[in-house]
């Protein structure tokens, strides 16, 4: 029986090529999308002409509560079972502190923090049951604070805090880790000129950006490796050294 991998925010960007690479190890791929639902679909399409019945699509908004428990039926229902769960979706966008305002709390926070920990409830007897693995995307970027981004940073502060947490809670039956990106891409409202293009990799020992395929192998990676648990992984060519 092949595994069950669930990503969220998979239709494109970094979620899309972890799926790839899931798919490509002969998993079985449930495909969360919000927004982008055009994208996903086609995508899946794509995994499911190469391997029939390989993956689906579940559109669910993680702000919302109920959306959140849809999400966790229709994700256990779809495959009966659930081995992997990378949360990957995330909203970003910067709040000043004179300009913020209590929605932008509840979006950020619901979809980078909220979202992923109750997902993670709801699929913890699954997971526990197949000796399963959860993935927390996060930002190198918030140890050294992000100015104007208090609220984006308390959610993913929060998340790499919450790894800990549920790795030892959830241990020995699952392990709980996260990955933390360093620049991969360029903000999706936002094309860096070719001056701050310069300045970014000016501060990278390995003087490059890095790529969608570094952060989906390095996930791949520690979902694989059977003893590892409680840590945050620096994917950012060397960047928080310095």
């Amino acid at each position: 029986m092949n595994k069950v991998v669930l990503v969220t925010g998979a239709g494109k960007r970094i979620g899309k090529e972890i799926a790839k690479v899931f798919i490509n190890d002969q998993w079985n791929v449930i495909i969360h999308c919000n927004n982008s639902f055009e994208e996903a679909s086609s995508l899946s399409k794509e995994f499911n002409n190469i391997r029939e019945g390989s993956s689906c699509v579940i559109q669910a908004n993680l702000d919302n509560e109920k959306d959140v428990a849809r999400l966790i039926k229709e994700a256990s229902d779809a495959y009966g079972r659930i081995d992997a769960l990378i949360n990957n979706a995330s909203s970003f966008y910067a709040t000043p502190i004179a300009k913020m305002s209590y929605e932008d709390w509840d979006k950020l926070i619901g979809s980078n923090l909220k979202g992923p920990l109750f997902l993670t409830r709801g699929l913890a007897e699954q997971l526990k049951d197949n000796e399963g693995s959860v993935i927390n995307i996060t930002d190198i970027n918030i140890d050294k604070g992000m100015s104007g981004y208090s609220i984006y940073s308390a959610a993913k502060g929060g998340l790499k805090a919450v790894t800990k947490v549920l790795a030892r809670e959830l241990a020995p039956k699952v392990r709980v880790n996260a990955i933390a990106p360093g620049a991969i891409l360029e903000p999706p409202d936002k094309e860096w000129s070719e001056k701050e293009l310069i300045s970014i990799t000016n501060k990278i020992p390995l003087n490059r950006l890095g790529d969608e395929i570094d952060i989906a192998n390095a996930v791949k990676f520690v979902v694989d490796s059977k003893y590892i648990t409680g840590q945050t992984i620096n994917v950012d060519g060397g960047r928080s050294l310095l």
